[in-house]
C-alpha cells in the first residue's frame, strides 16, 4: 500500500503543530523531516530540538532524513528526540554497515538514501538490514525543485533487486513528487511518497493531502481509504452517518 509522507521543509514554522495535525487528517501516515547541515548540501534546516517538538505534538512516526556529514556523531542525539525512522546517504557513510547497525542499536528503523547520480546496485549487500531505500529524483538540499526523470528506473531497478533477492524492505522516493509526476513513481515502484510543496505550499495541507493521496492510490490500483468497493443505500428515515 502506497503511503503519504508529508515533508514539513515546505510547511509554515509557525503553526507547525497544525499544519502537521491537517496533514495527517488528509491521510499522511509519517512525518518526513529534512535534517540538512550546509556542508553536504548547500543548505542548513533543522535538527534534534525540532524533532522533540515534534513528538511532543504527534503519534505519527518520524523519518528523519539526515543529509549531513559524520551522520554517526548526532544518530544517539535523534534517538533521543523521539525519532523513529533514520535514513543516511550511501555518499557520506564509508563505513555503511556500522552506520547502520548504529541506528539499529539505538532503537531506530534504518534507511539508505541515494543520489540522484548514485547507481542502486552500489547497496545491495546491505540491503537486507534496511526498513526502506530513499530514491533522490533531485538533488538534495532545497524544497520545489524539478523531478529528474531517470528517477523512474532507479525505482524500477530497486524494485528488481528486492524481488530477485526475496526482501521487504520500503522504496521510498522523494523529490518533485507532485500531482502531474506521483501516478509515474507509484507505478516505478515507489510506495512512500515524501511530498512537500505539494502537501504545504498552497497552505491546504489537508485538502492538498488527501488529493495526492488519491490520485497515488488510483495509479496503484488501491481502493480509495474506506471504499469496500459496493454502493450502499441509507434505509428511509434515516440519517447516515458521516465519518
Amino acid at each position: 500500500m502506497v503511503e503519504l509522507l508529508p515533508s514539513i521543509l515546505s510547511a509554515d514554522f509557525a503553526h507547525l503543530a497544525d499544519e502537521v495535525a491537517a496533514a495527517e487528517r488528509g491521510g499522511g501516515t509519517v512525518v518526513h523531516v529534512d535534517v540538512m547541515d550546509g556542508h553536504f548540501v548547500p543548505n542548513i534546516t533543522l535538527g534534534p530540538p525540532v524533532v522533540k517538538s515534534l513528538r511532543k505534538v504527534t503519534k505519527l512516526p518520524l523519518d528523519c532524513h539526515l543529509m549531513i556529514d559524520n551522520p554517526n556523531d548526532y544518530i544517539p542525539a535523534f534517538a533521543d528526540s523521539g525519532a523513529d525512522w533514520v535514513s543516511v546517504h550511501y555518499e557520506t557513510c564509508p563505513h555503511l554497515h556500522r552506520t547502520l547497525e548504529l541506528i539499529l542499536h539505538h532503537g531506530m528503523k534504518p534507511g539508505v538514501v541515494l543520489n540522484p547520480a548514485t547507481r542502486v546496485d552500489l547497496i545491495t549487500e546491505i540491503l537486507p538490514m534496511v526498513h526502506h531505500v530513499l530514491i533522490m529524483s533531485v538533488n538534495p538540499g532545497f524544497g520545489g525543485q524539478e523531478f529528474i526523470p531517470f528517477s523512474l528506473d532507479k525505482l524500477q531497478r530497486l524494485k528488481q533487486i528486492r524481488q530477485e533477492l526475496g526482501l521487504a524492505f520500503k522504496i521510498e522516493v522523494d523529490g518533485g513528487v507532485a500531482h502531474d509526476t506521483i501516478a509515474q513513481v507509484v507505478q516505478a515502484g515507489a510506495e512512500l511518497l515524501v511530498a512537500g510543496n505539494a502537501v504545504f505550499g498552497a497552505g491546504k495541507p489537508e485538502r492538498d493531502a488527501r488529493a495526492l493521496l488519491a490520485a497515488a492510490r488510483t495509479a496503484a490500483g488501491e481502493k480509495p481509504a474506506g471504499s469496500s468497493g459496493r454502493k450502499t443505500t441509507p434505509k428511509s428515515g434515516k440519517r447516515r452517518k458521516i465519518q
